[in-house]
């Protein structure tokens, strides 16, 4: 039997570097490693020098930083760096290489608490960044916080003429809110029966998922949630000097206490945001940009809203009339020695059973929806105005590999009142919550315009445009039109997929997405997703013998 070729040269290491490295890197003799047991400034210098170096990665920390580091401590936990020994060697490394590259070498996981559901979409803006939400259909919120219910209070309103309605009314909501959560679950429990088979966890879990769902939208979007975020020092700093042009208090006083607690572990990653010429300049052009912008919205349209609104909306706006010929194009495009000119001319001579042999191949054999084409489906591109419900919205504007803008949230275009909530007639309960956000949010919009959505309803629509390409949309309407997913969203996604085959006329692109699913659900959606989760959890703590 022959031995297998090694393919990559060892390096060698005296005993006193092996040990120095064991603490930092998680092998010494493989290509693939991990950096442990650094600050965040060290690594993003690291790897700046690294980019211009011709040694190894571990070489190059023993040749260059070692030096810098303080290792006198406990070496079976991990080296420390003082900051201002780590800031001096980032900024040695700054000057030399610049900041923009470096900054997105060093993460932060950070956590935002009892932000607001305003707040957490601004927080939730950035593409290249990753977010964990607290989930309205989990967590039921008629707890309390320190003895109050979960929304947030603004200084400003709580201080105005308005305060103590404010407080008042958005108690109320949540009162009944909580008296509903029993009542939507006794109500799911006697339409969908236990089967035999469900264990009693699952199927608690799922009926109080579709309870919670019916009734989500009753919560204003003062409610609190948490948001655990991921992000580079040069994401934190794009994310930081927006959330401090934002019109909303909230927003600059969580950038405050962003910044602090960020410049604990990745400093000098953000140093630019205090700047004068630098961040505080570009928060003021961003804040400027807004003013200017709404003012002359504003001047253009006046408070011009539309017809009367009866129902959710998705719009096809924009879309490529020739992308299936682009897209079979850039399908075949590296699997070929052609200029894309030539190869577009063949595909336009094609018959229609070689283009979907074209497709089909491209595609293959998809058992399920992680399987995802590649990124020839990112040459055609849809651009949808959307009207749905702010629950809906919410869960949709996570989806960040696309461009969305939405309006300002308010309650001019009505609200959705789910079809169990007149099934278990407490319809009159839902539409007085209704009025209440109404109200309050009227009185609160002329005194204080930026805060007055802490009042509106999640059931209250709002008007957004998405703007994707086909890759995209595969990933986004598959995953949102599963039988465990919120109704809401579910229709906006299954439109936009009957959109795309049937306005743009994009069919073979339509039947790339075989995973979308256009049953109602009648049932206890969330139940197969609960199963499948206990028997996870079942085989983990029962795991097999004969491994």
């Amino acid at each position: 039997m022959s031995r297998p070729v090694n393919l990559y040269a060892a390096e060698s290491f005296s005993a006193d570097e092996a040990d120095i490295l064991r603490r930092y890197f998680t092998n010494l003799d493989q290509p693939v490693f991990a950096l442990v047991n650094l600050p965040e400034v060290v690594k993003g210098a690291l790897f700046a020098r690294y980019s211009r170096s011709m040694s190894s990665l571990r070489r190059l920390f023993l040749d260059e930083f070692v030096d810098d580091l303080d290792i006198t401590g406990d070496i079976t936990i991990d080296a420390t760096v003082g900051l201002r020994r780590a800031e001096a060697l980032y900024d040695r490394v700054f000057f030399e290489y610049g900041d923009d590259s470096v900054a997105q070498l060093g993460g932060v996981h950070l956590a935002c608490e009892q932000a607001s559901n305003l707040l957490t979409k601004v927080l939730e803006w950035g593409r290249l960044m990753a977010y964990l939400e607290q989930s309205t259909r989990y967590i039921a919120y008629d707890q309390r916080l320190g003895g109050r219910y979960r929304y947030y209070r603004d200084a400003q309103v709580l201080n105005s003429s308005l305060g103590t309605r404010y407080v008042g009314d958005i108690d109320r909501m949540f009162t009944t809110y909580s008296e509903l959560v029993p009542v939507m679950q006794d109500f799911f429990r006697a339409n969908v029966p236990k089967q035999e088979g469900d264990s009693d966890f699952a199927y608690r879990q799922a009926i109080k998922a579709r309870a919670l769902d019916s009734i989500r939208g009753m919560l204003p979007a003062a409610s609190l949630s948490n948001v655990g975020i991921y992000g580079t020092g040069q994401s934190y700093e794009a994310l930081l000097l927006r959330m401090r042009a934002h019109p909303l208090p909230e927003s600059r006083s969580y950038a405050e206490m962003m910044l602090t607690e960020l410049r604990k572990v990745i400093p000098s990653f953000l140093k630019r945001v205090d700047l004068p010429d630098r961040g505080e300049l570009t928060t003021r052009y961003m804040a400027g940009n807004r003013a200017a912008m709404d003012d002359l919205a504003g001047r253009v349209f006046g408070d011009a809203v539309g017809g009367p609104v009866t129902d959710d909306s998705v719009e096809l706006m924009d879309f490529d009339p020739d992308g299936e010929t682009k897209v079979i194009t850039a399908m075949l495009y590296p699997h070929t020695s052609l200029p894309e000119r030539t190869i577009e001319a063949r595909v336009r001579s094609m018959s229609a059973a070689e283009r979907v042999d074209v497709v089909r191949s491209y595609c293959g054999e998809r058992t399920n929806r992680r399987h995802r084409p590649g990124r020839a489906l990112e040459r055609v591109y849809y651009r949808f105005d959307v009207l749905s419900d702010y629950g809906a919205f919410r869960d949709l504007q996570r989806h960040r590999m696309l461009t969305i803008e939405w309006q300002p949230l308010s309650t001019r275009h009505g609200f959705v009142r789910p079809e169990a909530v007149g099934a278990a007639g407490v319809d009159e309960q839902f539409d007085e919550v209704m009025g209440r956000s109404a109200r309050l949010y009227e009185a609160l919009s002329a005194e204080l315009p930026d805060q007055a959505a802490y009042a509106v309803a999640l059931a209250y629509r709002v008007r957004y445009s998405m703007q994707m390409n086909a890759r995209e949309a595969m990933h986004m309407v598959e995953l949102r039109t599963t039988l465990q997913g919120h109704p809401a969203y579910r229709r906006v996604c299954q439109q936009m997929h009957r959109l795309i085959a049937e306005e743009a006329g994009h069919v073979a692109v339509a039947e790339l997405m075989s995973f979308v699913n256009h049953e109602q659900d009648l049932g206890l959606g969330r139940l197969d997703a609960e199963k499948r989760a206990e028997q996870l959890r079942a085989s983990q703590s029962h795991p097999s013998s004969s491994l």
